[in-house]
């Protein structure tokens, strides 16, 4: 029996020695992969560094990077800037960018069993159970500084309730509004960024959604926190306290850097180490993405481009240089590109983008070496517009008449005085007619006053004619005798017709 059993245990420990060996090579192997694709990644040369004339910047150890001002949109290190890869955790950004769009701090997220049933062991979590309510303060805290996955879901869950639909209903606006900003490589299909074939971006579209939430001044004062603590909730009597993530935000990290003002980690088995990152100089506002790094390399590659963006770029006035033709003025009197130091603006080539010619609005890109050096709105002049797209801002009047759109032909009226012109015309015409009106009035009342007089004129004439005849015959003034004494007729001051007197006869 003992010798039985000893062979079982010998069994046991070769077999656990020979597992434990195979995982150890099988570890050594994977280590090495991950390390041969590090170092082929490394060796890969930034695309801005193939441009003429442009800075030669560093190399870095992820496979896409890209370094972008953040109010101009001015790109000034890439590096595969649109090769698809999976996010992570930065996912969350675009799912604070459209919470703060369609929901207020102090709307109620409410935790349902769907946001916290899907969770797993090693999942990012701050405990939350079914059935609790945060503010919508404390859950963006929740979500941006401890990465709580669940925290992302009842966020997308309540803020699509609030504008009438679901989970489902957020997730559909995230991709929305990603192709609203200029996402070109992306697609979402949850919050929070847990692997999905189907759930990826790019660098260029993580820098365009960075620059856009970054505009929210909520969104800062969350990511710039280092420790934040959320009171008890309805269910649960405790408070819960947890820490900013990001390592450049830590004064006593070997990763510190001064300029950094906020930014996002991420990490899964599939992605990688994934980093965006807000810094300024007091100069530049700046936002680095880096896709499918190795650790703590992101935090080193994006340190390496934050000096090298600060070190070689200036900031333009648009406003001290001469406008491109078809520019009438810019809707923001700061705005600006950012050139490499030293280039002149007359190498700068603009492109204008008619975006509402009906309010002569647009956009203008500006490129050097064909590379984007940044964008702003403008306001067109109407020559402009009218080359462009055939509308014209000032309707103008033809022999034949207007166009269907109230357009007309050079030289005429603007619609707004063609309209002022018409209701004069109609008040005129009207008056007029009132005029006229009263005048044929007045001159009936007057031809009917005439004949009145005249009437009465006559019918003294008819009077006097009767008493002169009466008073020759001898009657009296009342009464008229026939030839036999008898009266003919009591006339009672009627006046007397025909001078003739009225008799009977009678046989």
């Amino acid at each position: 029996m003992k010798a039985a059993i000893k062979r079982i245990a010998s069994a046991v420990l070769m077999t656990t020695v020979l597992l434990a060996s195979a995982g150890t090579a099988y570890a050594d192997e994977e280590m090495e992969a991950r390390e041969a694709e590090r170092a082929a990644s490394y060796e890969v040369v930034p695309d801005t560094n193939n441009i003429e004339g442009w800075p030669k910047g560093p190399q870095v150890y992820g496979n896409s990077a890209i370094v972008m001002d953040m109010n101009s949109g001015a790109v000034l290190y890439a590096k595969k800037p649109d090769e698809r890869h999976y996010p992570a955790s930065i996912t969350k950004l675009m799912t604070a960018l459209v919470a703060l769009e369609n929901a207020s701090l102090e709307d109620e997220v409410y935790f349902s069993e769907d946001s916290v049933s899907f969770l797993e062991y090693g999942d990012a979590s701050i405990g939350m159970t079914p059935g609790e309510i945060l503010s919508m303060n404390d859950a963006l805290y929740g979500m941006l500084l401890a990465s709580a996955n669940e925290v992302s879901y009842a966020i997308a869950e309540s803020v699509g309730k609030l504008t009438g639909g679901g989970f489902d209903t957020f997730i559909q606006k995230m991709n929305d509004r990603a192709e609203e900003i200029g996402c070109t490589g992306s697609h979402w299909v949850n919050a929070n960024g847990l692997h999905d074939e189907q759930h990826y971006t790019t660098a260029h579209d993580m820098a365009l959604i960075a620059s856009k939430v970054y505009q929210f001044e909520e969104f800062r004062t969350v990511v710039q926190t280092l420790n934040y603590t959320i009171g008890t909730t309805n269910l649960v009597g405790e408070t819960r306290t947890f820490q900013q993530n990001h390592k450049m935000l830590w004064p006593q990290n070997a990763n510190y850097y001064e300029y950094c003002t906020g930014g996002k980690t991420g990490y899964t088995d599939q992605a990688r180490t994934t980093l965006v990152t807000m810094a300024d100089d007091g100069n530049l506002p700046l936002a680095a993405v880096v896709l499918r790094d190795y650790g703590n390399d992101a935090y080193i590659d994006t340190r390496a481009m934050f000096d090298y963006a600060f070190a070689n770029f200036v900031k333009v006035p648009l406003n001290d240089q001469e406008k491109a033709a078809g520019i009438s003025s810019y809707e923001d009197e700061n705005a600006y590109i950012v050139l490499p130091s030293g280039a002149d603006f007359s190498s700068v080539r603009a492109k204008i983008t008619v975006t509402d010619k009906t309010k002569a609005a647009g956009t203008v890109t500006y490129t050097y070496q064909g590379q984007n050096v940044g964008s702003a709105a403008v306001k067109l002049t109407e020559e402009y517009v009218k080359e462009e797209t055939g509308y014209s801002l000032t309707p103008e009047i033809t022999g034949t008449g207007t166009s269907d759109k109230g357009q007309n032909s050079k030289g005429g009226l603007p619609l707004a005085a063609k309209i002022v012109i018409g209701i004069a015309a109609g008040i005129i015409l009207l008056f007029v007619i009132l005029y006229v009106y009263l005048r044929y009035k007045l001159a009936k009342r007057r031809k009917m006053r005439m004949e009145r007089a005249r009437r009465r004129r006559q019918a003294q004439r008819g009077v006097r004619q009767y008493s002169a005849s009466h008073s020759r015959m001898g009657g009296s003034r009342n009464q008229a005798r026939g030839p036999r004494g008898e009266h003919t007729g009591d006339y009672r001051g009627r006046p007397y017709r025909g001078g003739i007197s009225r008799t009977d006869n009678k046989s």
